[in-house]
């Protein structure tokens, strides 16, 4: 049963996953290297976290695609003429009918959208705990830890999605209402130039409120923050990181934005996205970025918090101290030293040679024969020693022996709780 466990734990270090049941010295060194080893990776995990996703969404997708077919059905029936780019094209006798008609709309275009994220944000809490614990390297189960994710992160998931909505509705009709405004005409030059501050107004709240959302889930899904707390905190991530925060923000919605494009190619691209990755990218993406951010501004002002959780640092390591560790990462380098160091790392082992070849006895064999086999093996055996002396220095073996002599010394001094409680029972007699 040993051996077992102890093949085990060898076939788990020398794997290609960067999960926490792996060597630590295997994982990548920085989130650009993170980001496409997940992807490439644990791209069936991504699939199965997006189509969770997808499921919760479905209110909400089916409240946009009736929106688009409102307009549509709106722009056959109406007698309009020419095209005033917000959705209508307008009749010079009918002022400011397309408007309204683009308000009435769009106001249930928002009151749906805030309906449905009562159910989107179930997918949103647990997707993002999801793709959290592949960002910090953490071994996953997809079903198990969704949920587990929505009972920690559901609150946070659905504050922060009624925040924006409750933004674009009051926002998006301002808009709404300073363009049926202008159309109907008739107001003094004061009036216009007032309905147009409005207008860009309301555009800059919808553009923050987005780019405050955003943060507002990072944060949750990695910190225990008040509401009030998380509005003020990603209001100033946001605008200290703007350039950052756009460009990976625009890298995230890449998969949506094939929507906007025209062509049948486009749209068909689009939905398959949207079925399979869309979402699990976008959350990858922005959850990496936002861990990069975190690690740089945040966590090392935090007392106990870890910093640069999912990579590994050549040059100062891993601290190995039992202090610092979880209790899982506890139990798991328990296991490893329990099963003893790896032969199929800790020492080199020479690669098969086509020049050296175990000599094969006859069906009538005599003793000189019985001689040259065993010479073969005495041959094999020195050049396998001569290889694995000249190599016994090479970083991966040194390496690797030196984290785990860490591990074990670590793990044979006791703990700080350990030494409190023994300090404390000297106190006591």
């Amino acid at each position: 049963m040993a051996q077992q466990k102890k093949s085990l734990v060898a076939r788990l270090l020398e794997g290609k996953e960067r999960s926490e049941e792996y060597a630590r010295s295997t994982l990548p060194t920085n989130r650009w290297q993170l980001f496409w080893d997940i992807f490439k990776g644990s791209f069936g995990k991504l699939v199965k976290v997006n189509l969770l996703v997808l499921l919760f969404c479905i209110p909400s997708i089916v409240v946009i695609i009736f929106n688009q077919l409102l307009v549509q059905y709106n722009s056959i029936i109406y007698p309009f003429g020419a095209n005033l780019g917000v959705g209508y094209p307008a009749d010079p006798v009918q002022p400011g009918l397309a408007e309204m008609l683009v308000l009435n709309g769009n106001l249930t275009l928002y009151i749906g959208l805030t309906l449905s994220m009562f159910i989107a944000s179930v997918g949103f809490a647990g997707g993002m705990y999801v793709i959290r614990n592949m960002v910090w390297s953490e071994g996953i189960f997809v079903a198990h830890d969704f949920w587990k994710g929505v009972k920690l992160n559901y609150k946070n998931a659905l504050q922060t999605s009624l925040f924006f909505c409750l933004v674009l509705t009051v926002c998006g009709s301002l808009i709404h209402f300073t363009d049926l405004m202008l159309a109907m005409g008739g107001m003094e030059k004061v009036g216009v130039i007032l309905l147009w501050i409005s207008k860009i107004a309301s555009y800059t709240f919808i553009f923050m409120a987005a780019i405050m959302t955003l943060w507002m889930l990072a944060q949750g899904v990695n910190y225990e923050l008040r509401f009030l707390t998380m509005l003020r905190n990603s209001l100033l991530v946001g605008v200290a990181t703007i350039p950052q925060t756009l460009f990976f923000g625009g890298i995230a919605i890449l998969p949506f934005a094939l929507f906007f494009l025209e062509g049948t190619f486009f749209t068909m691209l689009a939905v398959m996205g949207l079925i399979f990755i869309s979402f699990s990218f976008a959350l990858l993406v922005w959850l990496n970025f936002a861990q990069w951010v975190f690690d740089r501004y945040i966590n090392p002002k935090i007392k106990g918090a870890k910093v640069s959780r999912g990579l590994y640092s050549k040059e100062s390591g891993e601290s190995l101290t039992e202090g610092e560790l979880t209790e899982e990462e506890l139990q798991y380098r328990k296991e490893l030293v329990a099963a003893g160091r790896s032969k199929l790392i800790a020492h080199p082992i020479k690669p098969i040679d086509d020049g050296l070849e175990v000599y094969e006895l006859p069906q009538s064999f005599t003793r000189e024969d019985l001689k040259r086999l065993r010479e073969s093996k005495d041959v094999i055996a020195e050049d396998t020693k001569a290889y694995a002396e000249e190599h016994k220095n090479d970083e991966r073996y040194v390496k690797y022996n030196e984290e785990f002599d860490a591990m074990e010394k670590a793990l044979q001094e006791p703990s700080e709780d350990e030494k409190k409680k023994k300090q404390l029972r000297i106190l006591r007699k």
